[in-house]
C-alpha cells in the first residue's frame, strides 16, 4: 500500500515540522470551511515554506493540472523548472500514477493528502520526501488550486 493519508492524526505523528506547520497554516485560513481560496494565502506569511512550495493551477472539464509557480527547492531537486507544464509530465514521486493518485484524492475528496515515499531518481539515488497536497477553491466548494510543500530528505547510493 503507498504511503499516503488523508487522517490530521496519522499526518501530524508523523510529519517533519514544517510540513505540520504549513499544514496549521492552511488549516488557520480555511477556518470553518473546507478549503481557503488563493487570495486567503499571504506570502508573506508563507516565508518559511516558500521555496519548497508549488501551486498548481486545476481545469476542470477536462481535468488539467498545470504549474503555476514552483519553489526553488523542488526546481533543483527536479533539475528543471516545470512552469506551465502539466503534472502529468512534469511529477515527481515513486510513479506518476501514484503522484496523480494524489491529486485526484485532493481534487475530488477536497482534503489534504499527506505522502511519505522513497524511490529511485533517475540520477540513481535512492530520494526520500515528504510532501503535502493543500487544496485551494475560490468558490469554497470546487478545488481550482492545490498548494504543495515537500521536504526532501538526505540522498544516499541506491542498492
Amino acid at each position: 500500500m503507498y504511503p499516503r493519508t488523508t487522517d490530521p492524526q496519522e499526518m501530524l505523528r508523523r510529519c517533519k515540522p514544517r510540513i505540520r506547520g504549513i499544514y496549521q497554516y492552511w488549516d488557520a485560513k480555511r477556518g470553518a470551511r473546507l478549503m481557503p481560496a488563493r487570495r486567503d494565502i499571504d506570502p508573506i506569511e508563507m516565508k518559511p515554506w516558500l521555496s519548497a512550495i508549488q501551486l498548481i493551477d486545476i481545469f476542470h472539464n477536462p481535468r488539467r493540472m498545470i504549474y503555476r509557480l514552483v519553489g526553488q527547492v523542488d526546481v533543483e531537486f527536479r533539475g528543471f523548472n516545470p512552469t506551465g507544464r502539466t503534472v502529468e509530465e512534469c511529477a515527481v514521486g515513486a510513479s506518476l500514477q501514484e503522484a496523480l493518485a494524489n491529486y485526484d484524492i485532493v481534487i475530488t475528496q477536497r482534503s489534504f493528502v499527506y505522502d511519505h515515499a522513497d524511490y529511485v531518481s533517475a540520477s540513481g539515488f535512492l530520494r526520500g520526501q515528504e510532501s503535502i497536497l493543500l487544496p485551494l477553491s475560490d468558490d469554497g466548494e470546487t478545488v481550482n488550486m492545490v498548494l504543495t510543500y515537500a521536504e526532501v530528505l538526505p540522498i544516499t547510493p541506491s542498492p
